[in-house]
Formats: C-alpha cells, sequence, structure tokens
C-alpha cells in the first residue's frame, strides 16, 4: 500500500497543477522572457546601426545630413532618413544637442543645432555673428555694375522677358550684363518663344533671398522711379 500511495504522488504530473506542469510553465516564460530580450537587444543595434545596417551610430548619420540640408528637418524625417524609430532619432538629437553645447565637460562649439518650426538645423551661434559677417564680406564678390543693377531691374519687373527686349528698354547692348547676372545666379532661363526662337529671362530665388523679400510683389512700384512714370514700364508694373 506505501508503494502503491508513493506511486500515486509520483505521477502526479497526470493531474492539473502538478510538478511537471509548473516546471513547463516556468520554462516557457523563461523562454519568452529571453525571446523579447533578444528582440530588444536586436532593436537597439538597429537604431545604433541606422539605415542599411550602416555600422555607424545614428548620432553621426543625423549630424551629417543635417550639414547638408537646407531646411530645417523633422525627427520623421530623419528617422526615414536613417531608417530609425523616430523615439531613437530624437534621443540622438538630444545628444547631440548636448554634445555642440558642451554638456558632461566637452568643448563648446561654434555652431549650435536648433529647433525651428518643428525641424532641426544648424546655426550659427548668436556671439560669433560678428566673425561670420566679417568673413563674408570679406569673400563676397564685386558688386554688381550699375549696368548691371539696371538690367536685373528690367527684369524683375517685366519678366519673363526677352535680350532683345531688354536692350529695347535700355537702348544698349546687354549680351554680356544678361550673361554676368545668369552666372551670378540673379536671373536664369525660363523658356524659349516658339515663334521667335528667343530666350525669355526670370528672376530665380536667389535674388528674392538677396532682396529680403518672399514674393515679387514685395518690390516696390516703379512709377516714382521714372521721370515720366511710364518709361519702358508702360505694360509693366507702374
Amino acid at each position: 500500500m506505501t508503494d502503491d500511495s508513493s506511486g500515486g504522488r509520483a505521477g502526479g504530473s497526470d493531474e492539473p497543477g502538478g510538478a511537471d506542469e509548473i516546471a513547463e510553465a516556468r520554462f516557457a516564460e523563461q523562454e519568452l522572457r529571453d525571446g523579447e530580450a533578444v528582440d530588444a537587444a536586436n532593436g537597439a543595434d538597429d537604431a545604433r546601426s541606422g539605415a542599411a545596417g550602416l555600422d555607424v551610430p545614428i548620432d553621426r548619420q543625423i549630424e551629417a545630413i543635417l550639414m547638408i540640408a537646407d531646411e530645417p528637418q523633422t525627427p520623421i524625417a530623419l528617422a526615414t532618413a536613417v531608417g530609425a524609430p523616430v523615439p531613437a532619432v530624437r534621443q540622438a538629437i538630444e545628444r547631440l544637442v548636448h554634445d555642440f553645447d558642451g554638456a558632461d565637460g566637452g568643448v563648446r562649439r561654434g555652431f549650435e543645432l536648433r529647433e525651428v518650426g518643428g525641424g532641426w538645423r544648424f546655426y550659427v551661434r548668436s556671439e560669433l555673428d560678428p566673425v561670420v559677417e566679417q568673413f563674408v564680406h570679406a569673400e563676397r564678390p564685386a558688386r554688381l555694375s550699375q549696368a548691371a543693377l539696371e538690367t536685373l531691374a528690367v527684369v524683375a519687373y517685366k519678366q519673363p522677358i526677352t535680350r532683345a527686349q531688354i536692350a529695347s528698354i535700355r537702348a544698349v547692348n546687354v549680351d554680356g550684363v544678361v550673361r554676368t547676372l545668369v552666372a551670378r545666379g540673379l536671373i536664369a532661363e525660363s523658356f524659349t518663344d516658339s515663334e521667335t526662337g528667343a530666350i525669355n529671362y526670370v528672376t530665380t530665388d536667389l535674388l528674392l533671398t538677396q532682396l529680403g523679400i518672399n514674393t515679387l510683389e514685395e518690390l516696390p512700384l516703379i512709377s516714382p522711379l521714372l521721370e515720366d512714370g511710364t518709361e519702358g514700364f508702360a505694360d509693366g508694373r507702374a
């Protein structure tokens, strides 16, 4: 009888909640935890690797992108570019900000990573503006001649306009001046007239930037600047 009862206890695994079943459940739970840990580690590796498994921290990848970006970049755009989750990108941006600010005993950089309009972009630190301004003035190309400025004004107010029409208004040959303005990036070829084959010129966004305006509509009226108010601009913005 004693052997039979012992055998019954040994066979307790057949009963719900037996020792073997509990052990199996614990083993399965541990396997699940191990799997989650591996997935988390892989996710962290992906965040560090970034786009296409590139073996470069996403901090450096984001830094490189922002270095050449013309416009502020949102975390979502950066996340897409480096192939990393948005939270990981936000953390990387925070680390870059602290790094450039000289946190933790580091060297404070001459530029900063600033959030503007929901995006991030590099900016020169305000206290260094005089240094940059001096450099820009020293490197600035020679000023435009009076002839070039007059030609540029004609294009700005009469565009699209051909070279012959510009010459008619200015009463001089403008071939060289037009080439100069194109080379400076202030005007550009827009289209070729299908009947005459003449190239029509328009101003560029660079001119707007140089003038500090958003659209050509912000240009001042030309009438007060002309003796009779109509010279060559009778059909333009008077």
